[in-house]
């Protein structure tokens, strides 16, 4: 067998992984190119490891490992999406630059010196200035 064959079809499936990745907005179709492109590099493991005739067959071996690493990969990956989903409501990437931190500064009210409040005492004194104008 000629080792072009599937050295071909390896960099096919792996540009068409890469492409998903990187064109994708939903969450599950991005993680179906990764695997896709992990699969890319298991065909190109396993086709090396016939062409060379290895006696340990190490080009299996490390397939065994990436499969185990994919497996492992896919399932967190669907438990962060599932997250998101149940959360936002949409799987779409682009939405998820709004869990983003931001500065401190941006989403304190003023005057919070770091200490734990709860609402009604941060509206405090805004409700008393104005009961103060009431009753002049």
């Amino acid at each position: 067998m000629h080792l072009a064959y599937p050295a071909v079809l390896a960099v096919l499936l792996f540009c068409t992984g890469l492409y998903g990745v990187l064109a994708r907005r939903n969450a599950i179709l991005v993680l179906m190119s990764v695997e896709l492109m992990l699969n890319a590099v298991n065909l190109n493991l396993v086709a090396f490891d016939v062409w060379l005739r290895d006696a340990l067959h190490a080009g299996q071996a490390l397939t065994l490992f990436t499969i185990a690493i994919a497996a492992a990969e896919i399932g967190i990956g669907l438990a962060i999406v599932l997250a998101v989903y149940r959360n936002r409501g949409s799987s779409d990437i682009d939405r998820l630059r709004d869990t983003a931190e931001t500065d401190d500064a941006e989403t304190l009210p003023d005057g919070y010196d770091g200490r734990d409040i709860t609402a009604d005492q941060a509206t405090a004194p805004a409700g008393k200035a104005k009961k103060a104008e009431a009753t002049a």
